[in-house]
């Protein structure tokens, strides 16, 4: 048995599980593998690949153009990125591994902090000899938008609730008692966007949500007001949020996620005034990577001995 595992950035993939002992070759791959033929060339041959969440789209074209892969393993229990009926047609089993939930909650208040007092500018200031040159924003007292009020939500939410904002939340099916029960109010989109200082986004990635958030919803926005995500990227529309940037039209945005992953180096969000950008390190600390790595062997441990375990293409 081959093993390829992808976007080992870190080198820090080995040092997480057992690999040893599955008594097979294991290749850690840590460069970005970007278009078909440097995925398909590079994977030529190996019986199990490893993906780390979305960095790696698997669509049809790309699986029928590996024979011998029998068995992908994503880390989280979901990956819009393969193609999972062409992996089911092709007799590729896919598994998941757990995630921990609290990882990007936690980022995303990291970048929230930062943004409202200007603490990665300020950081960098000193290290130029400079002194104060910002004057902070508040969060006591003003309004947190969470957009997708589920798991990473209501985590995000409470925070909020702590530091003593008014939390309100919208996605297409919310139930405003099931806010209520987590101390959210619910209202329409156009009230989340209009009325809060900070939007934060964690919905889920899909057709019906790609580009969620445009230019309409980037309007509604107040001119002093953030916006965060730590979701995904298609998630909001980045042309039009480029465009409210240069514009000042919003006071600023951070982002963990982008369309294009790694974000290329002459991207334009790379040059744009106020914001932070930080590489998709939500989920990237010592307890997730353990979630992931252990059940990924788990995963292929399980398959080699024909009972799989988190079957995501049944």
């Amino acid at each position: 048995m081959r093993i390829a595992v992808l976007d080992d950035y870190k080198k820090a993939a080995r040092r997480f599980a057992d690999w040893d002992g599955l008594g097979a070759e294991v290749v850690f791959l840590h460069d970005h593998l970007g278009d078909t033929d440097a995925v398909t060339t590079a994977l030529d041959g190996f019986d199990v690949v490893v993906a780390m969440r979305e960095r790696t789209p698997f669509t049809a074209e790309r699986l029928e153009a590996l024979p011998a892969l029998r068995l992908l393993v994503t880390t989280g229990m979901g990956n819009a990125s393969i193609d999972m009926a062409a992996a089911r047609r092709l007799g590729i089993t896919v598994c998941g591994t757990g995630i921990l939930p609290h990882a990007t909650a936690e980022l995303t208040w990291g970048l929230i902090l930062s943004l409202t007092r200007h603490i990665h500018d300020e950081a960098a200031g000193m290290r130029q000899g400079a002194w104060q040159h910002t004057v902070g924003g508040d969060l006591a007292g003003r309004t947190l938008g969470i957009v997708g009020l589920g798991n990473l939500g209501r985590r995000v939410a409470a925070v909020g609730a702590a530091f003593g904002m008014r939390v309100v939340a919208w996605s297409t099916h919310l139930d405003p008692a099931r806010a209520a029960e987590h101390g959210v109010r619910a209202v329409d989109k156009q009230e989340l966007f209009s009325t809060s200082d900070v939007v934060t986004v964690h919905y889920k990635l899909s057709e019906r949500s790609t580009g969620l958030i445009g230019a309409q919803e980037l309007s509604w926005m107040k001119p002093t007001a953030l916006l965060v995500n730590t979701s995904r990227g298609p998630i909001v529309d980045t042309q039009a949020l480029v465009e409210a940037l240069r514009q000042g039209r919003i006071a600023g945005a951070a982002l963990d996620v982008y369309d294009t992953e790694p974000l290329p180096a002459q991207d334009p969000l790379r040059a744009l005034p106020h914001t932070l950008l930080t590489p998709h390190i939500g989920y990237v600390t010592e307890a997730t990577y353990d979630v992931f790595y252990r059940e990924a062997v788990e995963d292929i441990a399980a398959y080699r001995s024909g009972t799989p375990l988190r079957v995501l293409n049944p």
